[in-house]
Parts: structure tokens; sequence; C-alpha cells
């Protein structure tokens, strides 16, 4: 059996599917080679970079699974590969602490200026009058999806001496978290952290803006479009939002500069789960995924 490994996998992980008897071919392919070559494999793994759609299940006809390595599956086309009997594994807890850690990181980025000092005192500048910050401590943190990942920034929060409150329609309950309604977190938190699933339409547009506090911050690490780019813009240039901390953007590579040039915003190239533990845990538990529906 062999196993198409697109967008790259640990050591670790890799050693799992070897040790089981499961070829491994490291190889980014086009969408048009994809389609041409996906023929030749019971399984393929992805990442964020890789999709996987119709066409391409179509043209798998030895497709015993489709793995992602990560949490989010939206680059798989996985309600078309269930009706063929295909299932979509992936890791949705493996980078939990990774992505929460940079929400924090984001955060402490806004509140004390750090994305701009890093730039303006590498250009000969001493703007020290200019980056009176504010402390964590103490300020509402809201959290729109609380998951494993909102969870695990809840707990980082709650540490920092932060009040945490938070809406999900899903879950009733979680440990130091005060749950609320959406409208209500809007208009208490300070920071606003989103922690969902990709959806179809923005989950903060203009209209929740709009009842924000003013001079909050929101900070975006779950996927691209659930913030609004052009809304989020145009509080930034009102000063309705005082900041944001972005991860994920509507396109990837993002082509939209004025957002990511904003001096009020906090970004970094997609890579909440980039880091060496995540990618350990990630590879590891999608190679044992993996075996079992290749081997079980």
């Amino acid at each position: 059996m062999k196993v198409l490994i697109s967008d790259g996998l640990s050591k670790a992980g890799q050693e799992i599917l070897e040790n089981a008897g499961i070829e491994c071919v490291n190889q980014f392919y086009t969408p048009e080679e994809l389609v041409e070559n996906i023929k030749d494999y019971e399984c393929i793994l992805v990442r964020s970079a890789t999709k996987v759609p119709k066409e391409a299940i179509d043209a798998g006809v030895k497709l015993i699974c489709i793995a992602r390595g990560g949490a989010g599956i939206d680059n798989i086309d996985h309600q078309y590969a269930k009706t063929k009997g295909i299932p979509t594994l992936n890791t949705p807890a493996a980078n939990s602490a990774s992505v929460a850690e940079l929400a924090i990181a984001h955060m402490f980025a806004l509140a004390r200026f750090l994305h701009k000092s890093n730039v303006t005192m590498r250009e000969g500048k001493w703007n020290k009058k200019e980056y009176k910050g504010i402390e964590l401590n103490g300020k509402t943190l809201g959290l729109v999806g609380c998951g494993k990942i909102g969870q695990l920034t809840a707990g980082i929060a709650n540490a920092l001496g932060m009040k945490v409150i938070g809406y999900d329609p899903y879950i009733k309950e979680a440990a130091g978290i005060e749950m609320v309604s959406f409208d209500d977190l809007l208009k208490r938190a300070d920071f606003v952290s989103l922690h969902v699933p990709k959806q179809p339409e923005p989950v903060i547009g203009a209209k929740e803006i709009a009842k924000m506090k003013d001079g909050a911050y929101i900070i975006n690490c779950a996927r691209g479009g659930v913030v609004d780019e052009t809304a989020l813009l145009d509080a930034l240039n009102s000063g309705k939002v005082a900041g944001a901390g972005l991860d994920v953007y509507v396109e990837e590579p993002t082509r939209n500069m004025e957002l990511v040039s904003h001096p009020n915003v906090s970004v970094t190239p997609h890579v909440g789960a980039s880091t060496n533990e995540a990618q350990e845990r990630v590879g590891t538990e999608i190679a044992e995924k993996i075996v079992a529906a290749l081997k079980g």
C-alpha cells in the first residue's frame, strides 16, 4: 500500500507508516497533476496547502482514506468522499496548545506594541513615548468557540489574571469560562478571540463589530473568513477596533496588503500549528490513524 504525503509529515510519523509496511511518497502535485497521479495511492495525506476536491476523489480509484494533518478539513471535499465510502481522518486536538499560545502571543504583541517596535527600532527610531501599552491582567477575554483550543486559551488567560467569558452554541459550561450570549460577549470583551471551524458566512462582520466595545481587539487564529476582512479594516481605520491579531486569511497566501500592513495589526502566516511539539503530535497521531484505516 502507498500513501501520498503531499504537504510533509514528521519523521516519527513516517516511521510509523513505514514500520507498518506502508510505502510513503513525499510529493506535492499541482491540482491537475494530483488528478493524474492520485490513482496510484490508497491514501493521500495533506495539510493546508493541498486541496482534495471531487475531481481528485473520483480519480483516486484506490483510495481507502483521506487524511489531514490538523484539525480543519475544509480543504477536502469530505462530504463527497463520505458518499463514496471514503473516510476523512484528521487530528482535531494535536495542535490545540500551539494555536492557543499563538492567540495569546498576538494579544501580548498588540497590548505592548511588539509588532510596531520590532519594525521601528530596526529603522533606528526610539518611539518610547508612543508605546504606552495595556496590561492583559484584569481585561475581559471573549472566546467565540469554547472547544479544546478555546479552553486551553482560557486556561492561559486565567493564569494571566484575565476575566474569561465565552460563547459556544454546543457547549453549555467549561472550566474557567463564564458562558454568555454572543451579544453579551461582544459588548463586554476587551479582546475577542475566535476558535471556530470555517463558516459559510463571517462570524464577525460590521454588525457584530458595531456591538463591540470601542477600542476592543480582535484575534483570529481559527480560519480565514470567520472575520470579515473588509469590515475589520474599516473598523481599524475608524478606531472602533484598536487592533487585530491575525494568523489566517480569506485567501492564503493573502494579497490583502492593506490589512496586513495596517499599523495596528499583528500578523503571522498561518503558523498556529507550526511548533516542533505540535508537528510531532500531529505526525504520530495521523500516522497511527492511517495505519488503522489501511490495515484494519
